[in-house]
């Protein structure tokens, strides 16, 4: 297993983040453009660390000499049902050589701890119906399926 750090992003990890947003395609849906995916979740991390919202967190794990490998987007939302808040993870990417190492593991601790340490009784997520693996982590890690989003593509 990697040793390495979890820790709030600052504005010089920028161009390592940002490239960490491809990896989000890596495992993505065939019903949209890897393209589509990656410009997507490269400007909300951009947006993220320049633009900091108000109950957001984002946060990065580092180990040297690979450096960043691995980026988690936190967010406050509403539930639908009850309208209480609570901590949802908008993005979580790792790095491909640390692929199986923990890293996604210690961000998604750091997202409980984050949502702990701000009342919240849950957290939520969306993953890819095509991303078993991404799947099969959050499933150990004690996260359940919910619900699902259909689409109809219209001509």
């Amino acid at each position: 297993m990697l040793r390495f750090a979890v820790r709030a992003a600052v504005g010089s990890d920028a161009p390592a983040i940002l490239a960490l947003a491809d990896r989000l395609a890596a495992f993505g849906p065939t019903t949209r453009d890897a393209l589509e995916i990656s410009r997507r979740e490269r400007r909300a991390l951009a947006e993220a660390l320049s633009h900091p919202a108000d109950g957001s967190s984002l946060l990065v794990a580092e180990r040297p000499p690979l450096g960043l490998v691995g980026v988690v987007l936190l967010d406050t939302r509403r539930d639908y049902f009850t309208d209480e808040p609570h901590g949802h993870v908008a993005i979580l990417a790792v790095a491909r050589e640390a692929e199986g190492r923990g890293v996604g593991r210690a961000l998604l601790e750091a997202a409980e701890d984050w949502g702990r340490a701000r009342g919240f009784s849950k957290l939520t997520l969306a993953v890819f119906t095509e991303n078993r693996r991404a799947k099969e982590v959050y499933q150990r890690r004690g996260w359940k399926p919910e619900m699902e989003t259909w689409y109809k593509t219209l001509g």
